[in-house]
Order: structure tokens, then C-alpha cells, then sequence
């Protein structure tokens, strides 16, 4: 079975290749993210539970039953079967790439709330008469019953709250997918106000997205950064072999400038000596 969780957007119209305007709804569906996986032996059920959407923070008990797999704002069910869940495993991300263009779909949401309704705007009650001896009951509900059971039956449709209920609308049809943006476009109204959460799902095979591993690049990423640092390496030894050499052969050049200037003042004190000599 085809899941996922999204955000109610605005409606807007697409046109088919007969060059037919249809009303859609545009959705943005994922990405989800499977967070528990539950079977018959430990809960008692068969079902599966999705993260959607970010929260800033979370509780210490939610922190640890998601185990750092995001922090989801939305955690919902979906029933499967044991077949379905079979390959699926905690940690596995769904996207819009699992619906298509003509699927029917199930689409679960909460409706717009309305206040407290009369029974006209609420169950479509047509009123009394608006005039002969009619007075002030034009959107009366009329009777609520009969005198022989002496009280009023459970379920009698009266004024009360409408709205802020959960809908489920079936049989809709996905007319479009733009698999990049994770849009998809549902044909007709769907139920709630903008940004609503809807659960939606279908028939067909869960298709699992599947990632590339970022192991490997960062393997590579780590190999290129250490195979600069020893190049980097080489070149300051090479440049401190440079400057040990320098200085070598300035000092050999210092030496054979000291050793002629030490023979010519022997030279100068020999001359001095034999003068000495001659005068005596």
C-alpha cells in the first residue's frame, strides 16, 4: 500500500492534453521517514508510523523513541499487512516518488472548524414558512420528538459544533507529481485549511527512496584532505632542506673570506720581524 503524510497547500487548475481545465489541490507530500515498525507479537496490530514535518524540540521520551532519526512534528499511523512490512526497516524515507499520475487515492484530514451551527447551515434543514402565524421560526429545528417516550432520543440532530472533524474523502484521483518539489496534485477539494496535515494513501507498492552513500564521500573527501596535508608536508621540509643548505654554504663562504685575511696579517707580522732584525 502507497503512504505518506503531507501539507494541504493552495488549489489551483492543470489542463489535460484534450485541453480540459481540472481543479486540483496542490499538496507537498514528504519526505517521511519510518519510525516504528509494529507487529502482531509485541502490539497486537500490524502498522506502520511515519515522521513528517520539524519541531524545535522535543520531549526527553519522544528524543529517545525517535533515536536521532529527526525531530518530527507529526508522528502518524497507517494499518498494512505483514507482507508489506517485510522489507521495510526503521530509518527508511518515503517521497513522493511513490505515486503516479492516475492513482486513486484515500485522503484523511481534519475539516475547517465552524463554531456552533444551526440545524440549517449544519444538517440543511429547510425551516418553517416565513409567514402565516409563523413567527420567529423561520431556522427553528421544529419538533424534537415525540410525547409517548418522554425524553429526546440520543443522535437527534440539533445546533452544536460543526467542523474540526476527521474526513476522509475517497476515490480521488493524483493528476499530477513533481517529484522534485514533492508536490502532488489531487483532483477536486480535499478536506482542512491550508498547511492541514492529510494522511494520504492508495493502492500499490511502497517505494522506498533509496540514498547514496555518503560513507564514501566523505572517505574520499578525507583521503583528498590528507593527501594535501602531506604535499603541504613536503613543501615546508623542502623549503627548510632550501634554507639549511643556504646557510651552509653562507657560512663556507664566510670561512674562506676569513682564512686570507688571517695569512696576510702573518705575512704583515713576519715583514715587522725581519725589519727589527736589519735595524739591530
Amino acid at each position: 500500500m502507497k503512504l505518506i503524510l503531507a501539507e494541504k497547500k493552495e488549489m489551483t487548475q492543470k489542463f489535460t492534453d484534450d485541453g480540459k481545465v481540472v481543479p486540483v489541490t496542490k499538496v507537498v507530500a514528504g519526505p517521511c521517514v519510518i519510525t516504528q515498525i509494529k507487529d502482531q507479537s509485541k502490539d497486537g496490530y500490524v502498522a506502520l508510523q511515519i515522521g513528517f514535518g520539524l519541531k524545535k524540540k522535543l520531549t526527553k521520551p519522544l528524543a529517545g523513541h525517535l533515536k536521532k532519526l529527526g525531530n518530527f512534528q507529526y508522528l502518524k499511523e497507517f494499518r498494512v499487512s505483514e507482507e508489506e512490512i517485510k522489507d521495510l526497516k526503521v530509518g527508511d524515507k518515503i517521497s513522493a516518488k511513490a505515486f503516479e499520475t492516475g492513482d486513486k487515492i484515500k485522503v484523511t484530514g481534519k475539516s475547517k472548524g465552524k463554531g456552533f451551527q444551526g440545524v440549517v447551515k449544519r444538517y440543511g434543514f429547510h425551516g418553517s414558512p416565513a409567514s402565516h402565524g409563523h413567527k420567529d421560526q423561520l431556522r427553528m429545528p421544529g419538533s424534537i420528538g415525540a410525547t409517548g417516550p418522554a425524553h429526546v432520543f440520543k443522535g437527534t440532530k440539533m445546533g452544536g459544533q460543526m467542523g474540526n472533524e476527521r474526513v476522509t474523502v475517497t476515490n480521488l484521483e493524483v493528476v499530477d507529481v513533481n517529484i522534485e518539489k514533492g508536490e502532488i496534485f489531487i483532483k477536486g477539494a480535499v478536506p482542512g485549511p491550508r498547511n492541514n496535515l492529510l494522511l494520504i494513501s492508495g493502492a500499490g507498492d511502497l517505494i522506498i527512496e533509496k540514498e547514496e552513500k555518503p560513507v564514501e564521500k566523505k572517505e574520499e573527501s578525507n583521503v583528498e584532505e590528507k593527501v594535501t596535508e602531506k604535499k603541504e608536508e613536503v613543501k615546508s621540509d623542502e623549503k627548510k632542506v632550501e634554507k639549511k643548505t643556504e646557510e651552509k654554504k653562507e657560512e663556507k663562504s664566510v670561512k674562506e673570506n676569513k682564512q686570507p685575511q688571517k695569512s696576510e696579517v702573518k705575512k704583515e707580522e713576519s715583514k715587522k720581524v725581519e725589519a727589527k732584525k736589519e735595524d739591530k
